[in-house]
């Protein structure tokens, strides 16, 4: 019905912000991707799980936050709480259903809020080097003094290997993170989830994903470890084990706690 066309559309939240996205039609549960901290709709994972999706006939999402992509506002202007509302605005105006979330990175932590905020949208969840409460680790490993200046400028710049240009943390993005904290009281999380995490990622250490793991409340959660990946995570090799947990998460989504097998 779609072939390849892709036709991208925007939603106009009650934020007064104008929401980008890219919707597949199919079966449900659907699956949203929810991307990493300045990524796009357009990176590899998202367009990956789209064509994932148009050949088994899935339906699918994927967005920009405020202040990325196509979507409007600025960057530095937005927060853990603004792009928390995006998520929530698109799902439930454009999806039907509960839904399998994919985040990637900062999208891991988005996903997680979403499941605390609204847990009747999610059927499942697929964390990919998920970075829940990144803002506040980072601002932990801050000397007292870069604190300080972060403060005083409202912002802190650091290099990039992904882009020429340094992200920049606003001492906003801090501050309204540290109110979106997840790991800091109970997570409950009473669906299938599978975490994915590289060990040789620079950005998101293992420690991470075994924190969650050991944090996160619920039935039917498991951590994946893949040796030698990277952040990224978009190997071939990586780009299946996304697809075949994803289709995990969906069929256990059916079937709660595995009843079909008794």
């Amino acid at each position: 019905m779609q072939g390849t066309t892709r036709v991208t559309e925007y939603l106009a939240t009650a934020a007064g912000r104008r929401i980008a996205y890219d919707r597949t039609a199919g079966r449900g549960p659907g699956v949203v991707f929810l991307g990493g901290f300045r990524s796009d709709k357009e990176g590899t994972k998202a367009l990956f799980l789209e064509d994932w999706a148009r050949k088994t006939g899935r339906a699918f999402l994927r967005f920009d936050y405020s202040g990325h992509g196509q979507s409007s506002g600025a960057f530095e202007e937005g927060a853990i709480g603004d792009w928390l509302e995006d998520a929530l605005a698109v799902i439930e105006a454009v999806t039907e259903g509960p839904q399998v979330l994919v985040g990637s990175s900062m999208g891991g932590w988005i996903a997680l809020l979403v499941a605390k905020a609204r847990p009747e949208l999610v059927a499942g969840l697929v964390g990919i080097a998920a970075a829940p409460d990144f803002t506040e680790t980072l601002w932990q490993s801050l000397d007292e003094k870069t604190q300080a200046s972060v403060q005083a400028s409202g912002r802190l710049e650091q290099p990039s290997e992904y882009s020429d240009e340094p992200y920049v943390f606003t001492r906003r993005l801090f501050e309204d993170g540290r109110r979106h904290l997840v790991l800091e009281g109970p997570l409950p999380l009473p669906f299938p989830v599978r975490l994915l995490q590289g060990t040789a990622d620079a950005d998101v250490p293992t420690a991470v994903a075994l924190r969650l793991l050991d944090h996160a409340e619920g039935p039917d959660i498991r951590l994946t470890l893949v040796k030698g990946a990277d952040h990224r995570f978009s190997t071939p090799d990586c780009l299946g084990l996304i697809a075949r947990s994803v289709e995990e998460v969906i069929e256990r989504a059916k079937t709660p706690e595995g009843a079909a097998d008794a």
